[in-house]
């Protein structure tokens, strides 16, 4: 038996970060606000979070903060050939359960993308020529541009305190940031954090081989900040636990810490956790949505909770299975090409490595991610590709601080992984090791994709999502690219010794690389080529909008946190200024 709920404005599907911002930018607006979160709430006064937020145990090696897998999961397979299996335990990313989601547990780096990224399709075009783009690399355009996000892109910077140094400000190129960026209309919230020890040795070895080195913007003040709520945050302690937890110092921005204080006590808005959304109750004829059926999880009770409209802010493989549950769109079909929900589904290509100083402490149990330094010298257009073989390109970044005490021994290549010769090579390298990684784009190929697995289920009976996915030699050629250029910077830091890991072949689920899921339920400029219009809006549902980075069309050569960010506020915006007023299909402006 269902219990039909009495009707509010809106609902919004998942309470992580984009969840968080939508409801808050919606009662402020007067509209009436249900936030339905399958996992726990993440109020820390209540459940003792804050105490022990540095246990390495309890949060970076058995994930308390990750989804449960028993609960629901994704099947994963190289290519369409394969069987794909359940991953039981998440290796290679990590998404987030609870109020809060994802960015609980992440490390807190924040870009923007570059002013080409938002037009790459045409800009390799116009460079290089439309035949250089080989025909399975299914690219395109963004349907807005980096001016039009900027000022959602400040504040965005403005709700997290944003710690940095910006290298163009308003046309003005500044040394000392990040000359690449796109222009700035103000400078960063917060100064830039204090550098490592090894991050300052990493700049002076980049500016020696001719690149442009910079401390990385990072999503926690370096001092005390009022953000754009009102609400009152900490500075980063350099306390050396950022990933995989939380922030005891009430810095590192999340929506429980920078949003949530405010949007409790809203009267229009009602927050329900454990609450499992089964799908999303669409008349296909009518091209709306008319709610959401969802279970509590405490109870086994079936739920429908009519709206006007609905908002779907779940991570990237939660909002394309919602859309592929619910029957919104046509499924990618990789066969034919025919298709969108699922299609563009890309990931981050990483690669990594680290050097060895046996003369050098650099304290590496303090500092945060951003106490690093990169350049973004080889990063998307910013350099010529000519005659290289491959497109995109990603940051190099360096340092050597926040290494906590379980998972932050390094040690050289060869070593055993645990026993006497493990631990004294431990005590030898701990306090002079230095990390190295290079984060690369993944331009979309039409054979990496998601869809609804034929064999298995999650814990409320419906088909789990299958992710079909390999790094392509598009992506390999431009992961080795960008390590010879970090092995230039390495080099000329003069090491004891060094080692650089390229990606594997096949792509594996089992180490982590990431969290930077993109693609699914792409935005583009028609319902011939997107799921969404620039809005967020569907296409088959006027009435039902998708923020996050399932939106992106590809995935560029920085984390995508900083964007969905951006067009979080410029969906919000646009639903307040004018859906409400008139709902039905926005009209591009």
């Amino acid at each position: 038996m269902v219990t039909k709920l009495k009707e509010v404005d809106v609902v919004v599907i998942g309470q992580g970060l984009t969840g968080v911002m939508m409801a808050k930018e919606m009662t402020m607006a007067g509209l009436t606000v249900v936030g339905l979160e399958r996992g726990p709430d993440k109020r820390p006064e209540q459940e003792n979070i804050l105490p022990r937020i540095r246990d390495e145990l309890r949060y970076n090696a058995r994930k308390e903060l990750m989804v449960d897998n028993a609960v629901d999961t994704v099947t994963f397979r190289n290519d369409s050939d394969q069987m794909a299996l359940p991953i039981r335990r998440w290796g290679a990313f990590l998404p987030g359960e609870g109020v809060g989601g994802t960015t609980n547990h992440w490390g807190g780096l924040h870009w923007r993308f570059l002013p080409t990224d938002f037009r790459i399709r045409s800009e390799i075009t116009q460079k290089y020529g439309a035949s250089a783009i080989p025909a399975d690399m299914t690219i395109t355009d963004w349907p807005v541009t980096y001016d039009e996000l900027e000022p959602y892109f400040d504040k965005f910077d403005k709700l997290c305190g944003v710690a940095g140094k910006a290298g163009n400000l308003r046309g003005q190129k500044i040394e000392g940031g990040n000359v690449f960026e796109g222009p700035r209309q103000n400078e960063y919230p917060t100064p830039a954090l204090k550098t490592s020890a090894g991050a300052g040795m990493f700049r002076d070895a980049a500016k020696n081989v001719g690149f442009h080195p910079f401390t990385v913007p990072f999503s926690a003040p370096s001092q005390p900040y009022v953000n754009v709520y009102g609400v009152t945050l900490g500075k980063c302690e350099y306390c050396g636990f950022c990933g995989r937890t939380s922030c005891e110092a009430n810095a590192k921005a999340t929506p429980t810490t920078h949003v949530m204080p405010v949007l409790r006590g809203d009267p229009k808005y009602t927050l329900k956790t454990r609450a499992f959304v089964k799908q999303i109750n669409y008349d296909k004829q009518a091209k709306k949505v008319t709610g959401v059926t969802y279970i509590d999880m405490k109870t086994g009770e079936e739920y429908e909770q009519p709206a006007g409209f609905v908002i779907l802010s779940a991570f990237v493989m939660g909002n394309t299975h919602m859309m592929l549950y619910s029957g919104i769109g046509e499924p990618y079909d990789p066969k034919t090409g025919r298709g969108l929900v699922g299609k563009n589904y890309c990931y981050q290509f990483e690669a990594n490595g680290t050097a060895f100083f046996e003369d050098k402490i650099m304290s590496p149990f303090m500092g945060s991610p951003g106490d690093r330094v990169a350049f973004d010298d080889f990063n998307g257009e910013n350099f010529d590709h000519s005659g290289l073989g491959f497109f995109g390109g990603g940051y190099i970044v360096g340092g050597s601080g926040s290494a906590p005490p379980i998972g932050g021994r390094d040690v050289p290549e060869g070593t055993p992984s645990w026993g006497s010769e493990w631990k004294k090579q431990t005590v030898k390298w701990y306090y002079g090791a230095m990390d190295f990684n290079t984060q690369g784009s993944v331009y979309a190929n039409r054979a990496n994709y998601l869809d609804l697995d034929p064999t298995y289920k999650d814990s409320i009976g419906r088909p789990l999502l299958r992710m079909t996915y390999n790094g392509t030699e598009n992506d390999h050629k431009m992961s080795r690219h960008l390590l010879s250029k970090l092995e230039m910077a390495v080099k000329a830091m003069n090491p004891t010794s060094y080692e650089l890991r390229p990606r594997p072949k096949n792509f594996t689920t089992v180490p982590y690389q990431s969290t930077h899921n993109t693609g699914g339920t792409m935005m583009g400029t028609n319902p011939g080529n997107s799921v969404t219009n620039r809005y967020g809006q569907v296409w088959e549902a006027s009435n039902l909008f998708i923020t996050g980075a399932s939106l992106f069309p590809q995935q560029h050569g920085y984390n995508p946190t900083g964007p969905l960010g951006a067009m979080a506020y410029w969906t919000a915006d646009k639903i307040v200024k004018d859906y409400v007023k008139n709902p039905g299909p926005l009209v591009h402006t």
